[in-house]
């Protein structure tokens, strides 16, 4: 892999992240207006079509993409997703973008946590220390004894705890899958679910809506391409620590369109979980 590559990466998940967080900003404005299940059945439509359109250009075609070993598990990590999704849009309409994603960045952490009894993988004692010193960081953020115990304090955990999941499922089924299977079934079948519960609640748009609505989809199309570029130019290890970006683009978002406010014990919280993040990483690389 070479420097330049490296750096095409590090470009280009910088690019995703902030693509994300756009996504996420107009998650927030929609989702305070529809319900959550009717805009991201919508979103999962173009989704949808936009893993069909990948996978119908690879080698194999649609049959290849879809040919898998494990079709179960395949098929909760789509509907594991699809959930984790509606929980995350949830939590930016009742805490906000800066709350909710200072409390979600904690997800690598759950993984490496997690990894060691879901995949047999091995966590050494480093890592349960920066894994502890991160928990701490969600401690500060959520408020011990004041915050913890509200119910919209612990849905960006849910969401993080969801798409910790997710991920490992993600890593097992890759040792008989391909990225491209994965991929497929994602979107297909987080398609399927959204739209099986997302028509009941059916509700009028409005017009500038439905232009956001349009925005959310290609932002979401958009944010997937960007990344799948990323890993093909760059090893996941190089650029990942990049990705934390997003909690600044989100909060960014947050503070300057939707008027929300970064108080000090999830400045200092967020950055407890980073710090934490990025040492997980590094141990992880070097391993």
């Amino acid at each position: 892999m070479t420097e330049q590559n490296t750096r095409l990466g590090i470009v280009l998940m910088i690019a995703t992240t902030f693509v994300f967080a756009m996504q996420d900003g107009i998650s927030r404005h929609l989702a305070g207006e529809y319900n959550v299940l009717m805009v991201v059945m919508i979103r999962y439509w173009f989704f949808a079509a936009f893993v069909i359109a990948v996978a119908s250009r690879k080698a194999g075609g649609i049959r290849a993409a879809a040919a898998t070993r494990q079709p179960l598990i395949q098929a909760f990590r789509g509907l594991l997703l699809a959930a984790e999704i509606c929980v995350m849009v949830a939590g930016f309409v009742a805490l906000g973008l800066v709350e909710s994603h200072a409390v979600f960045t904690c997800y690598p952490l759950l993984i490496a946590a997690l990894s060691g009894p879901i995949l047999g993988e091995r966590v050494g004692w480093r890592r349960w220390v920066a894994i502890g010193v991160g928990f701490v960081g969600v401690l500060i953020i959520l408020e011990p004894g004041f915050r913890v115990f509200a119910p919209a304090a612990l849905i960006p955990l849910a969401a993080a705890f969801m798409f910790a999941l997710y991920g490992l499922l993600t890593r097992y089924v890759a040792r008989a899958d391909s990225a491209a299977t994965s991929f497929f079934w994602t979107g297909v079948t987080g398609s399927v679910a959204m739209t099986f519960v997302g028509l009941w609640v059916w509700e009028p748009m409005s017009g500038p809506d439905w232009g956001w609505m349009g925005l959310l989809c290609i932002t979401g199309a958009l944010g997937h391409f960007l990344l799948i570029k990323t890993y093909e130019v760059a090893e996941a290890s190089a650029v990942q620590p990049f990705a934390y970006l997003q909690l600044v683009f989100a909060s960014a978002l947050g503070i300057t369109v939707f008027g929300e406010t970064l108080e000090t014990n999830v400045a200092i919280g967020a950055g407890l979980v980073v710090a934490a993040g990025l040492f997980t990483l590094w141990r992880a690389r070097r391993a």
